[in-house]
């Protein structure tokens, strides 16, 4: 599985390219070659692991929890 924020653009910010290049739509900005192959899971690499954008875009919800809230037992 690749990245959900992964995506190939031709332009974004005012820069075009001929050939679509990665763009991380969480970043909001285009990412190098090997940033890509973080992204596409390519050479045993994991996004959900090795890319501290994703896990910084995706950890952001995960800290609201029920178990924090304190309930009255009298």
């Amino acid at each position: 599985m690749t990245c959900p924020f992964r995506s190939y653009r031709e332009s974004a910010d005012g820069k075009s390219f001929d050939e679509a290049r990665a763009y991380c739509e969480a970043a909001e900005r285009f990412v190098q070659p090997m940033r890509a192959d973080i992204c596409n899971d390519r050479f045993d690499l994991d996004h959900a692991e090795d890319c501290e954008i994703y896990r910084e875009h995706t950890d952001a919800g995960d800290h609201e929890s029920d178990g924090d809230r304190k309930e009255d037992d009298a």
